[in-house]
């Protein structure tokens, strides 16, 4: 069953490729004696045609052929609607396949009749969005509460407050330090004497 659906996706697709460039390269459709023009957007299809006058009250029916249908009764009828210069009609979720489109008008007169392929690539699917609920959702674990002090700063153990001794103690230190590495460097600096 899968692999004849396949092979008749397949023939549709060579099928539409064989026929695009005819359509692309073949006058309009009156020029053949058609009297109408079809077209697809998605799930729709539509036709519109110049061919039917209007009685005071329609202009005709279209009716939309599925394979194997060879009535225009058997098909998706619509009335024509328009000016007494365009008419059309209009056909909505209309499924993957290849269709025709005939065009009565009133008087009984045909129109025209087209063949048309539609293709469910171009119609979006609609899914419904999941909702989610709150006993769905897992709990979070608690973060540690902030300290009371605030943050302390500081390099490794750095944390502890000297006392103005302990600064007074450093500074001097550093300041031998300076000083002794100044008297070096100076004194190397002069030669010596014999």
């Amino acid at each position: 069953m899968r692999t004849s659906q396949i092979f008749l996706r397949s023939g549709l697709t060579v099928a539409a490729v064989a026929a695009l460039p005819l359509t692309l390269t073949a006058p309009s459709a009156a020029a053949f004696g058609s009297g109408i023009s079809v077209s697809t957007s998605g799930s729709s299809v539509s036709v519109t045609t110049n061919s039917c006058p209007s009685n005071g009250s329609s202009f005709g029916n279209a009716s939309l052929l599925a394979n194997g249908q060879v009535n225009f009764s058997q098909g998706r009828q619509m009335p024509l609607s328009g000016t007494s210069a365009t008419q059309s009609a209009v056909w909505s979720n209309v499924g993957a396949g290849t269709y025709t489109v005939v065009v009565v008008c009133q008087d009984g007169t045909t129109a025209g009749t087209q063949s048309v392929i539609v293709s469910t690539s171009a119609v979006p699917k609609v899914t419904k969005t999941p909702r989610i609920s709150s006993t769905s959702l897992p709990s979070l674990p608690s973060l540690p509460s902030s300290p009371s002090r605030g943050v302390m700063g500081g390099l490794g153990g750095a944390t502890r407050d000297y006392g103005t001794a302990t600064l007074v103690g450093g500074g001097a230190l550093v300041t031998s330090g300076v000083v002794a590495t100044a008297w070096y460097l100076r004194r190397r600096a002069k030669p010596h004497r014999l």
